[in-house]
């Protein structure tokens, strides 16, 4: 038990660890926010909590470069805790609105698969043509099926694919290398 104790204690994974169970609490609040001002947290307007994802991995970045590396980091580290905030986050957030959507308010669910579900319908004259009556079919069918459970699984993929570019990007700006390695003296 120890060694698994001392494997996440490791400033590398400690670090984006916290900051990812912090960004994905800060996300949820802003689900909250959004429910309690009668605004549909689910669906478009929930893809705004991503500016927090974004913001929490750059802290995490500038915490680690500032407190660990002593003013440097390397794009790998950056990689990597980013990477770490992001999937934490989503993966609390994910289980949070999971539980919300279970115990708390189940109605959220109902209308948002209700919204997906007339979206689909809105745009069913182009979608036949494109994929075929049989598909479109499959799809209509495929959100009644849907369980609240998938939104784990949902949130993790889509804030994976979002946070690509801007983990790159944050990894390259923080990025600073200690110039006594890069001539390899020590």
């Amino acid at each position: 038990m120890n060694s698994i104790i001392n494997y996440f204690n490791k400033p590398l994974l400690k670090i984006p660890l916290i900051f990812g169970l912090a960004t994905g609490l800060v996300a949820f609040l802003f689900f909250l926010g959004l429910y309690w001002i009668g605004v549909m947290p689910l669906g478009n307007k929930k893809a705004l909590d991503f500016g927090i994802f974004v913001i929490m991995m750059a802290a995490a970045c500038w915490y680690y470069r500032r407190k660990i590396g002593h003013g440097y980091m390397h794009m790998w580290e950056g990689l990597t805790i980013c990477y770490v905030v992001n999937s934490v986050g989503a993966f609390v957030l994910g289980w949070l609105i999971y539980l919300f959507l279970v115990y708390i308010d189940p109605g959220v669910f109902t209308t948002y698969l209700a919204n997906m579900k007339q979206l689909l319908l809105d745009g069913q004259a182009e979608l036949v043509k494109n994929i075929g009556e049989a598909e479109f079919q499959k799809m209509l069918v495929s959100i009644g099926e849907t369980k609240p459970s998938e939104l784990i699984t949902d949130e993790l993929s889509k804030k994976t694919i979002m946070a690509v570019l801007p983990i790159l990007i944050i990894s390259l700006i923080l990025r600073k290398q200690n110039p006594a390695e890069i001539t390899g003296r020590s």
